[in-house]
Formats: structure tokens, C-alpha cells, sequence
């Protein structure tokens, strides 16, 4: 086989397709057992994707000939899309389950099959890739698009329409006619099995690259049906989709920093058609094994309830069905989490992150090599390549990545804007922290193979004693305090914390008797290495809680919050007080005051159409002890409230 080979199956449920400048291959023949991918080059300029028609048709024709492109695809195949050259693109589609691709979706669309999709990070490349790929198995696919982002532009807002796209309101708050008939279109979708239901979990684009927690309004349309009787079953299929490197990096960093989203229209799209020659690595797109809600609801709902009342009628869900439904969705999230394949950039960028002033690049690679083996241990798909030296991934790394970093004289930085004339203190910190958030956006993709480990690290360093009672009671306050940063699933305390010290008595790191935990003479740079991981987190919480207890009045307007704790980070950087530029993140300082909210530290009234925030600065303090000393059975969570 000839090394330009378009086709290259990794493994028996997982196919890579590999697009090079085509000009003349031929036609190439691969058959995995998830599914059959067949690219015939039509000229210089462009290629198509064959799918397999019917069985009986691939059946007819094993060893096709190979013949010119109007004859190639016979009656056999059917043309489903073109796509343009490019210098080099990979998509990793991996399908989950034993079940090949070609018939999933012919044996599960009587089920009602609902696919949800991970991570929104991008306007509509997501969608269209995925729908790409799906196409081949189900020719109507449904998708749920932002109204203001994509309805709006000329022609390409119609074309997603007549693509099988429906649009909805970003937020649709009290509106209560138009959540009676989206609720009703979703409902009727699901009851009548006539197309597969795509939507994002998490309902908003995530501009930190890391999971978001999910929104539960579209779970809870598309469960009702199931809730009622209406439908046998519901198949969930959760998608995994990342990137080695995504297109919107620098205007995902600066939106955290303050700066408006520009407004997706054609003709900015059309100027935007230069970026077409970056080199942009590999997406992977993993389709995960079904997950059957009649399965997972027994025992946990009683759903008799809804026969007391007439299906067509409206139902307020009950506290058991809301917290089944809450804890549906994230489960969700954490297969998708399981099925993100990393690249080495991502751990790459978890090692540049604590070394911001720079690092050799022999000590980035020892470094990433070490973070490669703890990342293994703890479950993640990495994408490595063979036969290439470690040194040569790293370099290409970097490479890719230079928008991001810079190599000199066999050093590592991180690349800052460059602008005309001289810059204030002020332009000068944004410019840093742009560079560390996109750095961060990396990081983000692979910190959840690391969160549960990592938080057990930092629960054994600030806990009073490392009696394991102790460990834990601080592990579970960190959960509750992060609850809105990282993706954990509520009442499963102690199914994490076995977790993160089984992972860590595992690779070595601690060890564990009946009362006590200890870290091992051997897994002590481990265990700072994994603290340090949170450690941009940790300071920057406490940052938001000193401006609450220090300078901020005692009721405030969400408007005004992120300008005034901005202006008082600046101040403290300019001062040399503080160096965590992730602190500047707007993202990170909503999901500060979600978590105060939730343990009432906070509370949130509506004024003039506004939320209105009022503090209460004894609790805060508290809490904000507590993250500094750790847990103590005089400073408990309960106490403080």
C-alpha cells in the first residue's frame, strides 16, 4: 500500500481517515467492522465520500474494479458530499459498542434515538461535522441551532433549515407560549421516531474549551415522551468531538477577558475563508455506546404519577424526576468526558501553565512524557504518534501551536499580541492573560482525566490531620466549591473520592490503611504536580472572595460585577500583588458566584429586570478560610451557614 494511503484503520471500532493532496491514487477499498469509508479522488481539486447504500449492494460488488469516477460508485454506492482539498485534515471517528455503524442507527431509530453532542466550542463546525458523518447512517438528522447566531445569516441560516435544522431562543425565560410550543415540536419528534434528535447537553458554547454543566431544560423535553408512556425507550447517544486546535482560540480568550462576540454574518464568514490555510491538526469525533434511559430509570422514578394526569396537559416534574434528569445529564457529560481523545498538546499545555516565565524544551518533554504515563494510568485516550521521536512530537507541537508558543534558542514561551506603539500597565496585563487563557483553553480539554486525583492532592494538604474522615470531609467541600467549575455529578461524593484514591494508590502515589492516607517517598512530585493543576483555580477563587469581603458593597447588579472585580485584579497585577492571570476570566467569575449561591453565602433577587446579587461577607470569609486552611471540625460547612 502505497504510503499516501487515504484510509488507515487503527483499530477494529475505530477508523482514521487521512486526507492528503490527492492527485492520482486509486480507488481504495477499506472495510472495518464499525464501518466502510470509501474516497475515490476526483481531480486536484476535490474528492468524494462514498457510503455504503444497502448491505445487499456492498455485498454485490467485494472486489470493485477500478474504473473512472462516474462508474466507480455503480449502484452500490451513493455520492453524499464533496469536500475541497486541504493540505491536511484528519478526522478520528471511533464508534463505541459492538454494534457496526451501518446498521445502529437502522436497529435503534425504533428506540428513538436522541444524539447529544460534547463541548459546543465552535459556531457551527461541530454541527456540520457531525451531521456530516451522521448523514451516512440516518439521512434526517435534527439539529438544535442558536436563533441569533446562525438564523440570521443570509443563506447559511437557510441552508441549516433545509438541512433538518430547527432554531431556538438562546434564553427563553417566563415566556411560557413559546416553552409550551418548542416543548410540544421536541415532544412530537421523539413520540413519532421520524428523525434522531442532536442537541448540546450543556446548552451554551463553552469559551474555556473545558465541560460546562449541563442545562436541563432540552433533557427534560426530550425525556417527557419516556416519562408518559408515549415511547418504548429512549436511546442516548452521547458524542465526543476535540480538538488538537481549534479556530476560534483567540477570540474564545478575549470574550473571557471582557470583549464582545462579534456577530456571525455572511459576509464575515466569506472574509474569514483565509483561514482555510492554517494547518489546523486533528479533530476527533467519537460516537459512545448507547445509553438506555428504561434502563437506568428503574427503581428511581415512579411513573405512574403521570397516568393521574392528561398527557396532553402540561405536568410540573416531580423532585425525583428533576433530580433523575440532573443526574442523567451530567452522567452524559462524564462518557463524553471518558471518549475525548488528547492530543500531546494538551498535556504540553498543563506543563506550560506552571512554568509561565518559560522552560527549556528538553524539560518540556521530560515533563509531558511523565504527565503521558500518569494520564494513561488514569484512563485517557491519548492520540501519540508511532515510529515519531518524542522530540520530533513536541516540536511539531509547538509548531502547530504558534500561535500560542514560540521556541527560541531551545526555549518555550508563550506568544503575546503584538501592537502598534507603546502599551500601558494596563494593555500590557490583558495582553499576558490572553496568552495564558489560550494556553488554558488546552489545558481544559484534559483536565478532567485529573480532577478527582488532584482535588484528593490539594483535600490531603489543607486537611487537619491525614485521618482519612478528615481528607474526605475537605475533598467534599472542594466538590461543592467547584461544583460549577468542573463536571461532578451531584450526590456521588463518595463514589469520586474512591475514585481519586484508588487512581492515586494505583499509579503508586499514596498509600491507604483503615483511618489514615499517605503520600508514598515516591509520589511526592506527583502529588505537587497534581496540586499545581488547581492551583490557578484555587488562587483565583480566593481572589473573588477577597474583592466580595474587601471591596465590594453589599448588594451589587451582575452588569457592574465583572467590570468592577476586573478593575481590582488589574490593579493588584500592576502592583505585583498577584499572578494569576486566569483570575481575569469572566467565565471563572461567574461560576464563584453560582458556587456562593449554592451554599447560600449569596442570594439572588430579580430587580428592574435585573439580578440583583446581596452578599453576606461573615459566610463568604468562611469559605474563604476554609479553601486557604482546609477543613476542621470547628469550621465545618454546615457551621458556616
Amino acid at each position: 500500500m502505497s504510503p499516501e494511503c487515504v484510509c488507515k484503520v487503527l483499530a477494529q471500532n475505530t477508523t482514521q481517515i487521512i486526507f492528503y493532496s490527492l492527485f492520482n491514487l486509486p480507488l481504495l477499498w477499506y472495510e472495518p467492522k464499525c464501518a466502510i469509508f470509501v474516497f475515490v479522488p476526483l481531480n486536484a481539486n476535490e474528492m468524494v465520500l462514498l457510503a455504503p447504500f444497502s448491505e445487499e449492494g456492498r455485498a454485490s460488488k467485494p472486489n470493485a474494479p477500478v474504473g473512472t469516477p462516474s462508474t466507480r460508485a455503480g449502484n452500490c454506492y451513493r455520492r453524499t458530499r464533496r469536500l475541497p482539498r486541504a493540505t491536511k485534515l484528519i478526522f478520528n471517528v471511533t464508534v463505541g459498542g459492538k454494534i457496526p455503524v451501518t446498521s445502529y442507527f437502522e436497529c435503534k431509530m425504533q428506540l428513538n434515538v436522541v444524539m447529544s453532542k460534547h463541548k459546543h466550542k465552535t459556531t457551527c463546525i461541530q454541527a456540520v461535522i457531525v451531521n456530516y458523518f451522521s448523514t451516512h447512517l440516518y439521512p434526517n438528522l435534527f439539529m438544535v441551532l442558536s436563533l441569533t447566531a446562525l438564523m440570521g445569516m443570509k443563506l447559511i441560516g437557510e441552508i441549516f433549515r433545509r438541512s433538518g435544522a430547527f432554531f431556538i431562543r438562546r434564553a427563553i425565560g417566563s415566556d411560557k407560549l413559546y416553552w409550551a410550543v418548542l416543548s410540544e415540536y421536541v415532544r412530537t419528534i421523539v413520540r413519532t421516531g421520524y428523525a434522531p434528535l442532536e442537541f448540546y447537553v450543556e446548552g451554551l458554547r463553552s469559551r474555556t474549551l473545558k465541560s460546562l454543566t449541563p442545562k436541563l431544560g432540552m433533557m427534560h423535553m426530550v425525556l417527557e415522551p419516556f416519562f408518559k408512556g408515549e415511547v418504548f425507550d429512549i436511546s442516548l447517544v452521547p458524542i465526543s468531538i476535540s480538538y488538537e486546535r481549534v479556530l476560534e482560540e483567540s477570540l474564545l480568550a478575549h470574550e473571557l477577558l471582557g470583549v464582545p462576540k462579534p456577530k456571525e454574518t455572511t459576509e464575515a464568514l466569506l472574509k474569514a475563508r483565509t483561514v482555510l490555510k492554517e494547518d489546523y491538526g486533528c479533530m476527533h469525533v467519537c460516537f459512545g455506546n448507547p445509553v438506555s434511559v428504561r434502563d437506568l430509570v428503574k427503581g428511581k422514578i415512579n411513573r405512574r404519577q403521570y397516568n393521574l394526569v392528561p398527557r396532553d396537559l402540561p405536568m410540573k416534574p416531580s423532585k425525583e424526576t428533576q433530580e433523575f434528569v440532573s443526574g442523567l445529564a451530567h452522567m452524559i457529560i462524564r462518557l463524553q468526558e471518558r471518549n475525548v481523545v488528547l492530543s500531546a498538546w494538551n498535556l504540553m499545555a498543563v506543563v506550560l501553565l506552571q512554568n509561565l516565565q518559560g522552560i527549556d524544551l528538553d524539560l518540556l518533554t521530560h515533563k509531558t512524557l511523565g504527565l503521558r504515563r500518569l494520564a494513561l494510568r488514569f484512563g485517557a485516550h491519548l492520540r501519540w504518534p508511532k515510529n515519531v521521536s518524542d522530540s520530533e512530537v513536541m516540536s511539531s507541537s509547538v509548531s502547530l501551536h504558534h500561535s500560542v508558543v514560540r521556541c527560541e534558542r531551545g526555549r518555550v514561551y508563550l506568544v503575546e499580541e503584538a501592537g502598534p506603539g507603546p502599551v500601558t500597565q494596563e494593555e500590557a496585563v490583558f495582553r499576558r492573560a490572553a496568552a495564558v487563557l489560550m494556553c488554558a483553553s488546552y489545558r481544559n480539554q484534559a483536565v478532567h482525566v485529573f480532577t478527582r486525583p488532584a482535588i484528593v492532592a490539594v483535600a490531603m494538604r489543607t486537611a487537619a490531620r491525614n485521618r482519612t474522615d478528615d481528607v474526605f470531609h475537605h475533598f467534599k467541600f472542594l466538590l461543592e466549591l467547584f461544583s460549577n467549575e468542573f463536571v461532578l455529578i451531584p450526590g456521588q461524593a463518595v463514589q469520586d473520592f474512591e475514585e481519586g484514591c484508588s487512581l492515586l494508590q494505583q499509579s503508586g502515589v499514596i498509600g491507604r490503611s483503615d483511618e489514615e492516607i499517605y503520600v508514598r517517598d515516591n509520589g511526592q512530585e506527583t502529588i505537587i504536580f497534581l496540586r499545581e493543576i488547581l492551583q490557578p483555580f484555587i488562587e483565583s477563587y480566593q481572589l473573588v472572595f477577597r474583592y466580595l469581603c474587601e471591596e465590594s458593597s453589599q448588594t451589587f447588579r451582575e452588569k457592574m460585577f465583572s467590570n468592577s472585580i476586573r478593575s481590582f485584579i488589574v490593579k493588584l497585577f500592576i502592583s505585583g500583588e498577584v499572578e494569576s492571570y486566569e483570575s481575569l476570566s469572566s467565565d471563572l467569575q461567574k461560576n464563584v458566584l453560582s458556587a456562593l449561591l449554592s451554599m447560600a453565602a449569596v442570594t439572588k433577587t430579580k430587580v428592574d429586570d435585573q439580578n440583583e446579587f446581596r452578599v453576606n461577607k461573615s459566610a463568604v470569609k468562611r469559605i474563604w478560610d476554609m479553601l486557604r486552611y482546609g477543613w476542621s471540625p470547628q469550621i465545618s460547612v454546615n457551621a458556616r451557614l
